[in-house]
């Protein structure tokens, strides 16, 4: 017997809805949802542009929003949130698929353009906001950027029901600012049994992933960078509501992890994985999970920042091609707080309990500052370059550093004399060493950081 795919494509879609005339688009949108009953594919035409004033809503099962012959490029239709914004409020979502009514409801293959254009954040919804009480829903080849609001897209947890959501194949950001408090998350969900796996999400500003416990979930194969902001958190297990901070059964061990690259020029992520509880105020502890198998790369200024966390596995992950820890304390840390220096990956074992790390975690006496910490000034933050899938090599630059991790070990400098035969010795000593690294690093990097755990044994306390 031939299996269907989880998620089949429907046949026989009807013709695309014209974006014209403009000043009806969002009602006629409306009007389709929500008189033409399960199964309806709202199919939109590719290349167009739909400036929407309100957020378009599905109203029942098996809903589909979608561009006519699912291009995954720039030829996706692209929803523009337009309607209108007074004193800091307004609209913010392009599409809802919360409704009471909204199992397996699907967006596809669609853009969506929150359109802050540098506007401080609206109090709001995201662009997407998708869960609530419902199930087996479906968000895949979206583009959604700029949100008005605090995220890219929700998963809503609904009455604590909201289960098995994928979202995958996604490409999310730019989102939010760098400015403080004008961040915003990519992807952040509150929903169990969910997956999310295969997406990439560029320029985020404050989680890339964020799960609000969301237990049972599953966390595969993403790609996080930033190329111009500072990100506070790559994937943020950091908040106790609504799920009482349990985030048991996240992140199956059995699979492939998340690949975390900030490959970037003047950026920096503060926190590449966040497991625990409120790092910013070091409050209750979150319960039972797994953060295995991660690749960092790129500038941070603590790699996995671990505080607040009970039952948690932390083990295998691994630093990767050029990556430095580089920060300054910023001018939001508390005055009491003590703020660790950058590093690779830190814990407080005063907040953390019955749990399994590898060994190459830094004890640290306080960790409730670990995201109010700022970029050096000046300079350019090594490594940079652009989308970590280019296949063009990214130009080596020297960083500023605190801590680094061994592997790439320290370029060089060429003295500038007054004798030009010392520059010329300068000179060649400096490739010849930067030769040897390469080769070094070919033959022993890889095999003992992505090969071999064996260097990384579990302790528990």
């Amino acid at each position: 017997m031939t299996m269907l795919p989880r998620f089949s494509k429907p046949r026989g879609t009807s013709n695309c809805q014209s974006p014209d005339p403009a000043n009806t688009l969002t009602d006629r949108l409306n009007t389709l949802l929500n008189s033409s009953g399960p199964g309806y594919v709202l199919s939109l035409c590719p290349s167009e542009q739909y400036v929407i004033t309100a957020p378009l809503l599905f109203t029942a099962p098996n809903q589909e929003i979608s561009t006519a012959g699912y291009p995954t490029d720039s030829t996706r239709a692209t929803l523009v949130v337009a309607g209108t914004v007074f004193n800091g409020t307004g609209h913010s979502t392009a599409v809802d698929g919360t409704c009471g009514n909204c199992d397996s409801v699907k967006l596809r293959n669609v853009q969506i353009n929150g359109t802050r254009l540098g506007a401080p954040p609206l109090t709001g919804g995201a662009n997407i906001e998708m869960g609530g009480s419902n199930a087996d829903q479906l968000i895949e080849y979206v583009h959604s950027f700029d949100p008005r609001s605090w995220s890219c897209l929700h998963i809503a947890e609904g009455n604590l029901t909201c289960t098995n959501v994928t979202i995958q194949n996604n490409d999310i950001g730019p989102a939010g600012s760098d400015l403080f408090q004008q961040w915003a998350d990519g992807i952040s969900v509150a929903c169990t049994n969910s997956l999310i796996k295969n997406n990439m999400i560029n320029n985020p500003t404050d989680g890339g992933i964020v799960l609000f416990g969301a237990p049972g979930t599953r966390v595969e194969n993403n790609t996080i960078w930033v190329e111009t902001n500072t990100l506070l958190g790559g994937i943020n297990l950091v908040d106790v509501s609504p799920f009482g901070g349990n985030y048991s059964g996240v992140v199956d061990p059995r699979r492939r992890e998340p690949i975390m690259r900030t490959s970037s020029l003047r950026s920096v992520s503060l926190l590449a994985l966040a497991p625990g509880s409120e790092p910013i105020t070091g409050t209750t502890s979150a319960l039972m999970e797994r953060c295995r198998n991660n690749q960092l790369t790129g500038a941070f200024s603590y790699g996995i920042g671990m505080t607040s966390a009970k039952n948690f596995t932390v083990e295998n992950n691994v630093l990767i091609g050029n990556t430095s820890f580089i920060g300054a304390r910023g001018p939001n840390c508390t005055g009491n707080d003590t703020t660790p220096s950058p590093a690779p990956f830190v814990i407080d074992y005063n907040t953390v309990s019955k749990s399994t790390t590898q060994l190459d975690f830094g004890s640290i006496s306080d960790g409730d500052s670990l995201t109010c910490v700022l970029p050096p000034d000046g300079g350019d933050y090594w490594p940079f370059g652009g989308n970590p899938d280019s296949t063009s090599p990214a130009p080596a630059a020297s960083p500023i550093s605190t801590s680094k991790h061994p592997s790439t070990g320290a370029t060089a400098g060429i003295v500038v004399g007054a004798i030009a035969a010392v520059v010329l010795v300068a000179v060649i000593t400096w490739f010849v060493r930067r030769w040897a690294m390469k080769r070094t690093q070919a033959a022993k990097l890889e095999p003992r950081y992505l090969r071999d755990p064996s260097g990384y044994v579990q302790q528990k306390f």
